[in-house]
């Protein structure tokens, strides 16, 4: 399965976006999807999770209540729904897949080259 990354941005403070992540195929039931965010210099960063079967999510505490995972299974797509964005937001966002809940990188795999948000003051 290969991922694919869409709908970063030039944003203004307060503004929403919605990011995509396509999969080549479809994921396994048991497969989580998970949304990760990068700056230079730093490790990627948790974002946001969703088991593919079932649909259970996963929030870091940073986003909890601006963001919203979910998943379109008949289109094989992941979204991150993205409101009240704020500069600290600013990031490379990419998505992979683990075979199952983590907030950690390393257990994910199939990264997409990432879309990058930008979020002005």
């Amino acid at each position: 399965v290969q991922l694919s990354e869409s709908g970063g941005g030039l944003v203004q403070i307060g503004d929403s976006l919605r990011l995509s992540c396509v999969a080549s195929g479809r994921p396994y039931s048991s497969h989580v999807l998970g949304w990760f965010r990068q700056v230079p210099g730093e490790e990627r960063q948790f974002v946001a999770a969703i088991r593919w079967g079932g649909g259970r999510t996963y929030y870091a505490d940073s986003v909890k209540g601006r963001f919203t995972i979910s998943r379109v299974s008949a289109e094989n797509t992941v979204y991150l729904q993205m409101t009240s964005l704020r500069p600290e937001d600013t990031a490379l966002y990419s998505c992979g897949l683990a075979n199952g809940y983590d907030t950690s990188p390393r257990t994910y795999r199939n990264w997409g080259q990432g879309t990058q948000v930008t979020v002005s003051s």
